[in-house]
């Protein structure tokens, strides 16, 4: 397949499944009552975590495979393994737990666990399919679960329960979850099974998923935390706002994914980073932009769009919009950083965390669920702040002379 046409099935894929996402939350606050939206929501934002986990412990090792020989092809089969039965180890011990709880929210994290193998499993062929240079099948098999998705959902009654929407969601990947193991198969049949070496220390897995802890993970349970000890409405109200904002998610996403190659065609250091810059300007104009838009949606529109949740999400808009345009600047930041020194990006990762966490948390105190919506946005905030210090420094740095040695620049290198 031609580079371009990798790229555009790429981000084609990559849109589908974001889409996928949003048209699941859309459909949840439509069928439910608040209250229940909040439930739902806990549930899909534990199943985020876990899914970021997945990717950043097999996917993301996955992906840097080289070339397409038996030992790749190998490594495709023996990833998606490993991860169904991981997931189906992790999700039984859900399960079990959730059993011998009661209220409606355990009985969703329970069905939750009894899904676990199949939604994950089905992203992690997305992971193969990419590695063997095939995004093409996994475009069509994502586009096979948007229309099972949809399809299920779209026969639900107003006031179905967070566990029966969680379990049809599930459910509803089966079809391409075949489909993509039927393909799989046939591409890497007959090459070696090995699960071992993903368990062993110093695995390239354990890295990358230290990194999307204390990047993404760390916000998120977060909010489950104030949901848990304050409002239960939080965690819906802000997952009811950053849906609206999916598809800038999807924009992200292509920047980390398919800017370092584009950018590597420019020779010139500062002309690199004068063009992540831009890429920066241009994405922070998107989101507020689209914030606007938004924000100018009369309310019946926005109810079409979230149900009872839209009253509460309406008025987060201003904040997740300027919390979005300031993680376009921080997104291209980091993109810009490891272009220069890829060392220095995880411990921005581990500090910005902590602290986008106390804004969160000392927000929520003084402001509620608006001040939560703040507090994230403040957070953003510094750490695309401390990206573009560590650019300018680590340019500095550079230009001053060939022996200067740039593991001392902006912060301490990562382990």
């Amino acid at each position: 397949m031609r580079a371009r046409t990798a790229v555009l099935c790429s981000v084609a894929d990559q849109g589908v499944a974001a889409l996928t996402n949003i048209l699941v939350l859309l459909a949840a606050a439509r069928l439910s009552t608040v209250a229940d939206f909040a439930r739902f929501s806990a549930v899909y934002l534990v199943f985020t975590v876990l899914l970021g986990v997945s990717g950043a412990y097999t996917g993301q090792p996955l992906v840097l495979k080289r070339g397409g020989g038996e030992e790749t092809r190998g490594a495709c089969r023996s990833a998606v393994a490993f991860t169904v039965l991981a997931a189906a180890a992790l999700g039984a011990l859900l399960a079990a737990v959730c059993f011998l709880v009661p209220g409606d929210t355990a009985r969703a994290l329970l069905m939750l666990g009894l899904v676990l193998p199949v939604v994950l499993g089905q992203d992690a062929v997305r992971y193969a399919f990419s590695t063997l240079q095939q995004p093409h099948l996994s475009l069509l098999c994502d586009l096979l679960r948007l229309a099972c998705v949809l399809g299920a959902l779209g026969t639900q009654a107003y006031g179905a329960s967070p566990a029966r929407l969680i379990g049809l969601w599930g459910l509803s990947a089966l079809p391409a979850l075949l489909l993509s193991a039927g393909l799989l198969h046939r591409a890497t049949a007959g090459t070696p099974l090995v699960v071992r070496p993903m368990l062993r220390r110093g695995y390239l897995g354990q890295r990358f998923t230290v990194e999307f802890g204390v990047g993404n993970a760390t916000s998120q349970l977060s909010v489950l935390g104030l949901g848990a000890v304050g409002n239960p409405l939080l965690v819906g109200a802000l997952r009811g706002a950053t849906t609206l904002f999916g598809p800038l998610n999807v924009l992200f996403t292509s920047a980390t994914s398919f800017g370092p190659p584009l950018l590597g065609r420019i020779t010139d250091e500062r002309s690199r980073v004068r063009a992540t810059t831009a890429l920066a300007a241009v994405l922070a104009t998107i989101a507020g932009l689209w914030a606007t838009v938004l924000a100018l949606l009369p309310d019946s529109a926005g109810r079409q769009l979230l149900g009872d949740t839209w009253t509460v999400a309406a008025g987060l808009l201003p904040a997740t919009g300027s919390q979005y345009a300031a993680m376009a600047a921080g997104t291209c930041g980091l993109l810009a950083l490891r272009m220069l020194d890829p060392r220095t990006t995880l411990a921005i990762q581990v500090v910005f965390s902590l602290i986008t966490v106390a804004f969160l948390a000392g927000g929520y105190v003084v402001g509620g669920v608006l001040g939560a919506a703040w507090g994230l946005f403040l957070g953003s905030l510094c750490k695309a702040a401390a990206t573009w210090i560590g650019v300018a420094r680590l340019r500095r740095r550079r230009t001053s002379g060939p022996g200067h040695d740039l593991s001392a620049a902006v912060l301490p290198a990562a382990p």
